[in-house]
């Protein structure tokens, strides 16, 4: 025993005193609660319904939801190269040190220790006539090695503290990634149906064009024969010239979003091969939109968040010990001798030490009080940020869920609109070509024709983009096979 019994006493009795002495912590206005009040159900919904087998798509695998093998290709690209998912994974590692670093820190610590000292000493000194007496060199060379160990002792549970602080803090990291995975499928596979509505608007533009120069001949020819102007045959002119220069923004647009989404993919600018032709057929997996609201505990950012506020609270806990007396032991065993023929010898030249010290701060209580409301500031911060992405959360997931419903009757609307003007066009292509109705009517009805075929292929991307993030929402995208 280090320590009688009345000396431990009375360090409990002064570690108690000091604890009462620890600061209060400031009050501050609209503290937030640690929770929020979550509704049952989301907006438009009747009630909240169990989990069925479509919900539980969401926490499957992102390869359930995709059927096409040019995008599952992709996005396993993406998931492999992509630059800030390997960034995001060193931060993972260093998230992982840290908490062996913290974990080390409430255990001895032992090392190894060599030293080597020369020293001549007065002979009018105490040392110095003492050494004569014993016949004894004035000049003392000497050598010591031994094994050191210090320890302090977590009576406060600060060192513990801040090690599972530091171990939510890794489980951050990880949730951060899982997020950042969920953020990437989304981008790669929104990317990928914009490139397809690119290319079938691209495609219905060419078709666009060279209907507009077979009708630019056919004035031609009517002007020839005196039964027209030429004026119909500028009109055509400029027409085919707006429509080629669409044609050309296409274009670019199509560049644009194949570079965009080989930098995501990690890859230098190459073609993505997709299958364009069956975007009109594309369809996804679908899943119940008659979800329930705590399905969004399933998103990896308010896990994050969770994790964050977890450290937080014990990272306060931690920093509040320091105001509390600290108690470490060291010890030391080894060889020491001013003669090397004599350094090993047993137990002649052996040394052992071992002392206890109890410390407590008197003198820096204010950096540590700073420290300490510090710490409970970020505390509050980890709520409020808890509280602002549960809240953002929800809001995308009632947007999704809006839009889902919303573009499938915007696209029906769009198909059938379409369709009319599909017949209307072909009516007016014959009667034109026949004279029976004039260039401008002909020209027009070309024109509604061809805008609603373009926001057709819109309303498409747009509506399986809007199951992409709804499936992002909703925190789905980031768990691997296993």
């Amino acid at each position: 025993m280090f320590f009688n019994n009345k000396f431990l006493a009375g360090f409990i009795l002064f570690s108690l005193l000091l604890q009462s002495c620890a600061p209060s912590l400031p009050q501050y206005k609209n503290t937030p609660d640690e929770k929020i009040k979550v509704p049952a159900k989301f907006k438009n919904q009747a009630k909240k319904v169990e989990e069925t087998a479509k919900e539980d798509l969401i926490r499957k695998n992102w390869k359930v939801l995709f059927d096409d093998k040019n995008l599952t290709t992709l996005i396993d690209v993406a998931l492999r190269d992509n630059q800030e998912l390997n960034i995001l994974n060193q931060d993972i590692n260093i998230a992982n040190n840290e908490v062996m670093a913290r974990q080390g820190q409430y255990l001895p610590k032992v090392g190894l220790g060599a030293g080597y000292e020369f020293e001549k000493t007065s002979k009018y000194t105490s040392k110095g006539a003492t050494d004569t007496l014993a016949g004894l060199s004035d000049k003392m060379r000497n050598r010591q090695a031994s094994l050191n160990a210090t320890w302090e002792i977590d009576i406060w549970k600060k060192l513990r503290n801040a090690a599972k602080s530091s171990y939510y803090d890794y489980l951050a990291t990880i949730e951060g990634r899982n997020f950042a995975v969920t953020q990437l499928v989304a981008e790669v596979a929104n990317d990928y149906y914009e490139l397809m509505a690119l290319d079938n608007q691209l495609e219905i533009v060419e078709q666009f064009i060279t209907n507009l120069n077979e009708a630019h001949k056919v004035v031609e020819l009517q002007k020839i024969a005196g039964r027209s102007t030429s004026l119909p045959v500028r009109r055509f002119d400029a027409e085919i010239q707006q429509n080629e220069g669409r044609k050309t923004q296409i274009e670019q647009r199509i560049i644009v979003t194949e570079n965009h989404l080989n930098t995501l993919l990690g890859r230098l600018p190459q073609p993505i091969l997709r299958s364009s032709k069956e975007f009109k057929e594309t369809k996804m997996t679908q899943f119940n939109t008659d979800i329930p609201s705590d399905l969004i505990d399933n998103r990896p950012d308010i896990k994050q968040a969770v994790f964050k506020l977890e450290a937080a609270k014990l990272n306060v806990k931690s920093v509040k010990t320091q105001f509390y007396p600290s108690l470490n032991i060291d010890a030391a065993l080894g060889y020491k001798s001013f003669n090397s023929s004599h350094f090993i010898d047993s137990p002649e030249a052996v040394f052992a030490s071992i002392a206890g010290g109890l410390t407590s701060p008197l003198l820096n209580r204010n950096a540590i009080k700073a420290d300490y409301f510090s710490a409970n500031n970020k505390q509050i911060q980890a709520i409020y940020d808890y509280e602002q992405t549960f809240i953002k959360a929800f809001a995308e997931v009632s947007n999704q869920l809006a839009a889902v419903e919303n573009l499938k009757q915007i696209y029906q609307a769009k198909s059938q609109q379409v369709a009319a003007l599909s017949d209307a066009f072909e009516i007016s292509n014959v009667l034109f070509k026949a004279a029976r109705v004039d260039y401008l009517e002909s020209l027009l009805t070309r024109r509604d024709f061809l805008e609603a075929q373009m926001q057709l292929m819109e309303v498409k991307q747009q509506q399986l983009s809007a199951y992409v993030n709804l499936y992002r929402a909703l925190g789905g995208g980031w768990r691997n096979e296993s």
